[in-house]
């Protein structure tokens, strides 16, 4: 007997595997969000502007 082969079904199959993967590399390639403190990081900035304008 021979061999039929669905030829459509198996590019719309290979597709829909690549845009799995696709989304996959894209969602992991975004950075993870953590909980931020603003105001030590403001602190950080005016301590290291206080030291630049004290030297110069």
């Amino acid at each position: 007997m021979s061999i039929t082969r669905l030829k459509r079904k198996h590019r719309k199959n290979i597709a829909r595997a690549n845009n799995k993967q696709r989304i996959i590399k894209q969602l992991l390639l975004t950075p993870v969000l953590k909980n931020v403190d603003l105001e030590e990081l403001k602190s950080r900035f005016t301590k290291s502007e206080a030291k630049t304008e004290a030297a110069a």
